[in-house]
C-alpha cells in the first residue's frame, strides 16, 4: 500500500515538465526531492520551538537554539530513513551514531548562531520583538545552510555504504565463462579410441583394398 508521503510526491512529479523531470530523476535528484519535505517539516518544528522558548518561556537564545535543533533532529531522523527508503532495524555504527554525530555539530552551529544574533540585536538596541525576529531570521538562514551540508553527508557518506552493500547483496552471482576448445576434457577423444578397440581397421584401410585381419 502506497504511503501518504509517496502519494504527495507522485502528485508533485506530475507538475514537473518532462525535460526537468529526466534531470531530477537521478539517484541524487530523487533523494534530494524526498529530503526537501523532511527538511521543511524539521525547520518548521525547530522554528516553532525556538519561538516558544525565546518568547513565552524567555529562555536564552543560545539554549533555545540548541533545544530547538535537538527537537528537529528527532523528526529529521525518522523522516530521513523514509527519504532514503531505509526499513527494518537501523545500523547502530554505520547509521544511527553518525547521524547523531552530525546532529550534534548542527546543534552547536545553530545554538551559536542564535546566541550571536541575540547579542547583536541587543547591542543594536532593538526591542524584544525585533530581537526575536533577528534571532528567528538568523536561525532560519543557518538552518538552510546546514540543510545542504546534511544532505551531502547523508547521501554521499552516511547512507552511501549501505546502498553499495545492498546492491552487491542483491546482484546475481557472476556466470562462469564457457570452457574453450583447448580446455575441454579429452573424454570424447578417449571414448572414440575405445570404440575402435585401438585397431587400424578404419575406413581408410577398407578404401585401400586391404581386408581386415581375421581373428
Amino acid at each position: 500500500m502506497t504511503s501518504v508521503p509517496d502519494k504527495i510526491l507522485d502528485a508533485a512529479w506530475r507538475l514537473v515538465p518532462a525535460r526537468l523531470e529526466r534531470k531530477i530523476r537521478t539517484e541524487a535528484g530523487v533523494r534530494f526531492t524526498r529530503f526537501v519535505p523532511v527538511a521543511i517539516i524539521a525547520v518548521i518544528t525547530s522554528q516553532v520551538m525556538l519561538g516558544l522558548l525565546t518568547g513565552p518561556v524567555q529562555l536564552s537564545a543560545g539554549a533555545s537554539g540548541v533545544i530547538a535543533s535537538m527537537t528537529a533532529a528527532l523528526v529529521s531522523y525518522v523522516l530521513s530513513r523514509w527519504a532514503w527508503e531505509r526499513k527494518g532495524k537501523p545500523d547502530l555504527l554505520r547509521e544511527t551514531l553518525p547521524f547523531w554525530a552530525v546532529s550534534i555539530v548542527v546543534w552547536i552551529i545553530l545554538g551559536l548562531t542564535s546566541h550571536f544574533a541575540s547579542v547583536w540585536a541587543h547591542d543594536m538596541g532593538y526591542t524584544h520583538f525585533k530581537k526575536h525576529l533577528v534571532v528567528q531570521g538568523a536561525y532560519f538562514l543557518m538552518n538552510c545552510v546546514t540543510f545542504v551540508g546534511r544532505f551531502l553527508i547523508f547521501h554521499y557518506i552516511l547512507f552511501a555504504n549501505r546502498d553499495r552493500d545492498e546492491a552487491r547483496a542483491s546482484a546475481p552471482p557472476p556466470a562462469e565463462p564457457p570452457l574453450s576448445s583447448a580446455e575441454t576434457p579429452m573424454a570424447s577423444a578417449d571414448a572414440g579410441n575405445s570404440g575402435t578397440g585401438g585397431s587400424d581397421t578404419g575406413p581408410m584401410a577398407l578404401l585401400s583394398g586391404d581386408s581386415p585381419p581375421r581373428r
